[in-house]
């Protein structure tokens, strides 16, 4: 039994207890591209533009904004009511502050930041942003999902450097966060903002009216996925992020519990990442081999997922997404040991070891990663399976040794914009977590994606990169998939979201 509300709850309070991917460690929403902060920035702080169920970029914080005839000049003008958790209101300087030090942590923000000639205040509503060069995603990068996300906080807070932590945990969100209804290992007690004023359309994804129908959410650490669906079952929890693949059946036979599936966007696509800086996959041309050689139907079936939950998907900007393209991806199209033992025999691969890194602690990247080894061995790779955690995959492949090839996922929210995409966000940038790749025709053609005016435009520029990503076998997908969140029946209204948000949602 994971135990009873303790005194830190408020007395009679509607809570929702909640369990995460993770623990929450850090709350300074800038700081870490990791998903769980990304989940409590969204809670506590706010963003300027948010996306709708839809794709689309809707103000949030903005009330109105106007876009100069050359495109170089945005005026943005906040609603009224915005408020910090101290109860000072929130400025134009604020936000000025805050997007300042996330053009330094984001990928995407620092492509705006580099665009930009001014940021400045022009009141305490009014803040202008005059670009030097054309940038054709402003609204989309103020409302980006991407990871770590533009979430505003107080000027004094922001003057913080990016490569510090804020020292206080204060934003403007839906809900609230103490210190004292903290404690690390345990739990984390949000409490519902009482003086938040939300839009006054209706709740849509990350946008629309942000209502908290709840007084407080409880979020409890319980690391084994076996206990929480115990615990779930029982009642003790509301809601569980992650149901584990092996129990899936368990739980759509249970009247008392619901399964929330997820398509597009908010699915997670898997990436084997190569290393480019020693072994085998130094070539291009042996690389290229995993391309007829990966079987997703034969990971997904391995994963225990049917198609309900997942999906075949060549398209390296994911399937269902604006830039979803067949651009070449002939060789995957029609996996086989047979094509990939031939491809491989036409290289200069002399039997070299090829070092797969298993992560025993998590299931997806540890069943793709087996299954990728058994099909290079029987392709007639010389296979060296090495396993361990995943803090220590992570840690190995900042080394241009000792690792060629590993199996990762990340959402599509993320990866399917070229300019957020993780497994290509490194490239040529000297960055030791990203295989030390360096196609050097990627790097223009990035920038002229930044620049470019119309989504068809861009659209063609996704295509292209894609191309040079599969001929160069930068990385191979091994699939699509949704690992769906559970909660109980008496939850209604629930978002149905692949990042966790907890306004709207009742509990009868």
């Amino acid at each position: 039994m994971l135990g009873t509300v303790t005194p830190m709850t408020p007395p009679r309070a509607q809570t929702l207890t909640a369990v995460l991917e993770a623990e929450i460690v850090t709350l300074d929403p800038h700081f870490t591209p990791a998903y769980i902060t990304r989940t409590f920035g969204y809670m506590v702080f706010d963003t300027l533009f948010a996306m709708n169920g839809a794709g689309e970029v809707r103000p949030q914080m903005v009330q109105d904004w106007t876009r100069s005839p050359d495109g170089l000049t945005w005026t943005f003008t906040l609603r009224d009511g915005l408020k910090w958790h101290d109860g000072t209101p929130v400025t134009a300087a604020d936000c000025v502050a805050s997007l300042r030090r996330w053009f330094t942590r984001s990928a995407l923000g620092r492509r705006l930041g580099e665009a930009t000639a001014t940021l400045e205040a022009r009141d305490a509503k009014t803040f202008v942003l005059t670009l030097r060069a054309p940038f054709g995603l402003v609204l989309e990068t103020l409302g980006t999902t991407s990871s770590p996300g533009p979430f505003m906080i107080p000027e004094r807070l922001a003057r913080t450097p990016g490569t510090e932590r804020i020292p206080e945990i204060i934003g403007s969100g839906p809900f609230v966060f103490r210190r004292e209804d903290h404690r690390p290992g345990d739990r984390m007690l949000l409490r519902r903002n009482t003086a938040y004023v939300p839009r006054p359309e209706p709740a849509d994804h990350l946008a629309g009216g942000k209502v908290v129908r709840i007084d407080a959410l409880d979020i409890r650490v319980v690391p084994d996925g076996a206990t929480v669906v115990a615990a779930m079952r029982s009642g003790e929890i509301d809601y569980m992020q992650y149901a584990p693949f092996d129990m899936l059946s368990v739980l759509e036979r249970d009247r008392r519990i619901r399964l929330v599936n997820f398509s597009g966007l908010e699915q997670f696509t898997g990436h084997y990442r190569t290393n480019a800086a020693s072994g085998p996959f130094s070539d291009p041309a042996i690389r290229r081999v995993l391309l007829s050689l990966v079987d997703q139907s034969e990971v997904m079936a391995g994963m225990g997922l049917s198609d309900r939950y997942s999906r075949t998907c060549n398209a390296f900007f994911i399937c269902g997404s604006p830039y979803e393209s067949d651009v070449g991806t002939e060789p995957m199209q029609r996996p086989s040991i047979e094509a990939a033992r031939e491809a491989l025999r036409q290289t200069r691969y002399a039997g070299e070891p090829v070092i797969v890194l298993v992560a025993n602690d998590l299931e997806a990247p540890k069943i793709s990663s087996e299954i990728l080894a058994d099909r290079l061995r029987r392709a007639g790779f010389n296979v060296d399976m090495q396993v361990m955690d995943w803090a220590s995959v992570l840690a190995r492949r900042t080394r241009r040794d000792g690792w060629s090839v590993f199996g990762v996922h990340a959402l599509g929210v993320d990866l399917h914009n070229p300019l957020t995409n993780s497994v290509i966000g490194f490239n040529c940038t000297g960055a030791t977590t990203g295989g030390f790749h360096c196609e050097a025709r990627l790097t223009p053609l990035f920038d002229a994606f930044a620049a470019a005016p119309t989504l068809q435009e861009r659209q063609r520029i996704a295509a292209e990169i894609q191309g040079i990503l599969y001929e160069q076998g930068i990385a191979v997908p091994w699939g699509q998939f949704a690992q769906p969140a559970a909660h109980r029946a008496q939850l209604h209204n629930l978002i149905t979201s692949a990042i966790p948000l907890f306004w709207n949602v009742e509990k009868r």
